[in-house]
């Protein structure tokens, strides 16, 4: 006789929403098309061989009208409700309510999806899938004449988004108006995956109290995201501190005792971050660390999806948000960054076209995007840690600023920990194509941090093309009369060189100095407007009519590369000390160009200021001088740096280092002047108050 064997349990899962359906609180219409799509959708292929952006731009003129036509703000009814007129369509399959199937696919525990939508009135809801390359599919639907009721669930493998795809939905309102009440995608995760994970968030802040206060607001309000934090704590390290702005008291008092602020001295972005870092590792209560910028736009809704993201992941993964800009909210800056390993410099991800608008081409048009785009590292405008990895890989490096959450990103990724930037989940941030942060006195951390990221992680010997690009780009700026850049580079260099001690040692010091040194040189001499310098005059017309500095061609830049050398040995005109020979925009600042001129009032990229480039033979030839010299010298000693450098990352990302850069900063920071006035602070006694730029 056999013994019948017990069938196996079913695994015990529980329900946990992934994501809801939203809408921009404010009714905001420069935003609605990344909540909901009124046009065709129809499939722009401008990112296939052979194919024109620009002609798949004008292709979309008709649906943009249409889009146009039909977004009007009062059909939103509230956060997750809305109205679809009568004998309207509307798609959901949008930035923020799209479905990003395969991420979920590929990072995380789940291997289906259940779309919940309740909906009123006369309607029909239709489901759709996408390929990698963006076309779509129908996969199901309903309506209320066959479930009057309105409330759906479709269930909807994940299998086939191996390399990429969404899911969304389309409600079609019949005869009468639809109402959506509300929709959410769901899964049945195992019990072992029912706890939701806690957040401390740490917001880095320096000298801008009205936007950090706005943020702070923005969070306070939310009452669910609020639930999920254990502690919200902010870093200021200005002057014009958080704790003074007017409406800080109201805000405070919102968040209650989940607010902690500290007060310390300027250590830079990395110096706040990595504070955030160490007090959610330190309590030991939090599963993660969020870090924000003090001056990002935040659709709350993200902090969520990170959250639940993070905690359904197969392993422990840094969740990061992409970046919508600031200026033009419709437009998706930031969609993933890679950093090449060979150059050592960071850009967008392969196939990914920066600056997409989506009030020209929605996510159902724009096929690139529905590929999976895999990322190195997250921008620290939001970022998702989990504190196991803080645990293993340590804290950032002590960079003051750049650098520090790209290097990040590749140490926790060489430990064995994911990056994953997720679709619907973003902030709105000042883009930083409208600066050119590269030339001012951040000069020097582009420089040193970059190379000291190089030494810590690249795998090419002596560098890839890391020094032979850091010395091209000196000779450029040499040749472009640019020599407070090209100065700060070297000092940079200078330093590297001296050893990693000094990263902690000076973080809190070094900034002074480079402002100092920047401010030696003619080039940096700002003036409000360019008319505030002598006027233009040229001692001959240009050749054949031409606009001063025109080149023509690769060949015509040669040339000029090759006589700006030579003449960087003449005499300056004499004309050219007392006038400029041009005044020249910043988008037409370049090495070629600028090498011309003996003399030219150059504008900076934000268009707030001016400067009046001098070329000077004797400064050429020192900083030229130098520039051989420390890049011969990199050359030859990069083996022994890396080994140097490496050796001591334990020591730069540990606590120790860490305390005693946090303690020497508290010693230098500057009190609100509430305190100074002998009236109590918002926080806890002996604690304190804004990102550092």
């Amino acid at each position: 006789m056999t013994q019948t064997e017990a069938p196996a349990e079913a695994p015990q899962t529980v329900t946990r929403v992934l994501q809801r359906v939203v809408f921009p609180a404010d009714r905001d219409l420069d935003v609605m098309p990344l909540y909901v799509d009124y046009s065709a959708g129809m499939l722009m292929t401008a990112d296939e061989p052979g194919s024109s952006r620009a002609a798949a731009k004008e292709s979309a003129a008709p649906a943009f009208d249409a889009m146009q036509s039909t977004r009007r703000p009062e059909n939103v009814l509230g956060r997750h409700r809305m109205r679809i007129a009568a004998d309207q369509r509307a798609s959901f399959g949008t930035y923020f309510n799209g479905f990003a199937a395969s991420y979920w696919r590929m990072w995380s525990v789940l291997s289906e999806v259940v779309l919940r939508v309740r909906v009123r009135g006369d309607a029909a809801v239709i489901v759709y899938r996408s390929t990698p390359d963006g076309r779509s599919q129908r996969v199901d639907s309903a309506n209320t004449d066959d479930d009057p009721s309105g409330e759906f669930a479709f269930r909807l493998p994940l299998k086939p988004f191996a390399d990429g795809g969404w899911y969304w939905f389309d409600v079609f309102a019949g005869g009468d108006d639809a109402i959506l009440e509300e929709a959410a995608w769901c899964a049945d995760v195992p019990v072992e995956r029912a706890r939701q994970g806690t957040v401390t968030i740490g917001i880095t802040t320096y000298n801008r109290p009205d936007s950090c206060v706005e943020l702070l607001g923005q969070l306070a309000n939310d009452k669910d995201v609020m639930e999920r934090i254990d502690e919200l704590i902010v870093v200021d390290q200005g002057n014009q501190k958080v704790a003074d702005e007017a409406l800080f008291g109201e805000v405070a008092a919102a968040l209650g005792t989940k607010l902690r602020m500290i007060d310390q001295g300027n250590i830079g972005g990395s110096g706040g971050f990595a504070r955030a870092q160490y007090e959610t590792a330190k309590a030991g209560v939090s599963d993660y660390v969020l870090l924000l910028d003090d001056d990002i736009v935040a659709e709350t809704e993200s902090v969520l999806r990170s959250l639940v993201f993070g905690d359904l992941c197969t392993n422990p993964t840094i969740v990061g948000g992409h970046m919508f800009s600031l200026y033009k909210r419709s437009q998706l800056h930031s969609f993933g960054e890679k950093v090449n390993l060979y150059h050592f410099w960071w850009g967008p991800a392969p196939h990914v076209h920066p600056e997409h608008d989506f009030s020209a081409h929605g996510l159902r048009s724009t096929g690139w995007m529905h590929r999976r785009v895999d990322v190195d590292f997250n921008g620290w405008w939001m970022c998702l840690i989990p504190r196991t990895v803080i645990d293993e890989i340590g804290l950032g490096l002590p960079l003051f600023i750049k650098w520090d959450d790209s290097e990040y990103g590749i140490r926790a990724r060489e430990a064995g920990f994911q990056t994953v930037t997720m679709p619907g989940v973003a902030v709105w941030h000042v883009p930083w194509t409208d600066k050119n942060d590269a030339l001012d006195w951040q000069a020097y951390y582009h420089q040193r941090n970059r190379t000291v990221a190089a030494l810590l992680h690249s795998p090419y010997d002596r560098s890839g093309s890391v020094i032979r690009q850091s010395f091209r780009h000196q000779i450029k700026h040499l040749l472009s009369m640019q020599y407070s850049t090209a100065d700060l580079r070297l000092d940079a260099l200078e330093d590297i060189l001296r050893g990693p001690e000094h990263l902690h040692a000076e973080i809190g010091t070094k900034l002074a100095e480079v402002r100092a040194k920047r401010s030696s040189h003619a080039d940096a001499q700002m003036a409000p407007h360019p008319d505030r310098f002598p006027r233009v005059r040229l001692r001959k017309p240009p050749k054949r009519g031409r606009s001063a500095g025109d080149i023509s061609g690769m060949m015509g830049k040669v040339v000029a590369a090759g006589m700006s050398g030579i003449k960087q040995f003449r005499p300056t005109r004499a004309e050219a000390e007392f006038n400029p020979e041009a005044q020249i925009a910043a988008a037409d600042a370049k090495w070629w160009r600028l090498a011309q001129f003996d003399s030219a009032v150059v504008s900076t990229t934000d268009g707030t200021s001016a400067s009046w480039y001098r070329r000077d033979r004797d400064t050429f030839k020192r900083l030229l001088t130098r520039t051989v010299s420390l890049h011969e010298r990199m050359h030859r000693e990069w083996p022994q740096l890396v080994r140097q450098y490496r050796a001591a990352m334990d020591d730069l990302t540990g606590w120790e280092a860490w305390e005693r850069t946090f303690a020497d900063a508290e010693a230098n920071a500057t009190l609100p002047s509430s305190a100074a006035n002998g009236t109590p602070p918002a926080s806890e006694p002996g604690e304190s108050t804004s990102t550092s730029s």
